[in-house]
């Protein structure tokens, strides 16, 4: 069966506050990063950081989701990934779903690296033999030899690297979910990392990148995904969207320039841009 993803009218709320203050509620109605701010009968404040949104990926498709910060990028992944649950709404995935969120997470300090490929390829949802069948493939690729044997506590921070970024890498995902571009090692090892993951990334069936590099989401992704307070803005090919994006960003910038008495093409403009 292929990788298939179906969204219907998800919504994600975070509760904040149960009470009668007006004036803690103006002031949180007042904010407009990470969602919209809402209320209920009851009283209750809540942010909606996802709101109705509706979708349909397929094998083959490569997501990049934009937006500012605040407008629901990292919740979409998490909800994907099982983290979170809909408030409203439902979801519906056929594949295994590999987030590259945290990959250090499951790691123990004290136990050998060979320990810990098992560890966190439980983590990552294999079984022992399938993990048994990585063990030589993820020693080549870290380089990192008879240290395989040593408690983890020995290793420097990339070597520490080199061994989780192996272990997350080894498998082929269905959905692979990335919240920016991973980087791993050294100047020296830094190639090697970018080829092995471009390979991750190829055989996965699905991948979702959220990324503020515009670049990164034209070169590796088919399709884009446009959040706005928690709601879809636009989705499509991934010229079209960033086009439309991008035009909006450099309006936002023009403004943000004027504003300020600056010239157009300033710091200011340069660091609105890449949000």
């Amino acid at each position: 069966m292929s990788a298939s993803i179906s969204l219907r009218d998800v919504s994600v709320h975070f509760s904040l506050y149960h009470g009668g203050s007006r004036s803690l509620k103006r002031a949180l109605l007042s904010r407009g990063t990470a969602g919209r701010i809402a209320s209920d009968a009851t009283n209750r404040i809540y942010v909606e950081a996802l709101k109705d949104l509706s979708l349909d990926i397929q094998h083959g498709d490569r997501v990049g989701l934009i937006g500012t910060n605040g407008a629901g990028k990292t919740t979409l992944l998490r909800v994907l990934a099982g983290i979170y649950e809909p408030t409203i709404g439902q979801v519906e995935i056929n594949g295994r779903v590999t987030p590259m969120f945290d990959i250090g997470l499951g790691m123990d300090m004290d136990q050998s690296g060979y320990e810990n490929i098992i560890l966190r390829g439980l983590l990552i949802g294999l079984s022992r033999e399938e993990i048994k069948k990585h063990v030589a493939d993820i020693a080549e690729f870290t380089e990192l030899g008879d240290y395989l044997h040593m408690p983890l506590r020995t290793y420097s921070a990339g070597m520490t690297l080199r061994l989780t970024f192996g272990i997350s890498t080894c498998i082929a995902p269905d959905i692979l979910l990335m919240d920016e571009w991973v980087v791993a090692g050294d100047s020296k090892f830094l190639h090697k990392a970018q080829l092995r993951l471009a390979d991750f990334i190829h055989r996965s069936s699905i991948m979702f990148l959220a990324s503020h590099s515009n670049d990164l989401i034209r070169m590796w992704c088919t399709k884009a995904l446009w959040l706005e307070n928690g709601c879809l803005r636009a989705f499509g090919p991934v010229d079209s969207v960033m086009d439309e994006y991008q035009a909006i960003c450099d309006a936002a910038a023009k403004e943000a320039d004027a504003a300020a008495g600056l010239p157009e093409g300033s710091s200011l403009a340069a660091s609105v841009r890449r949000f």
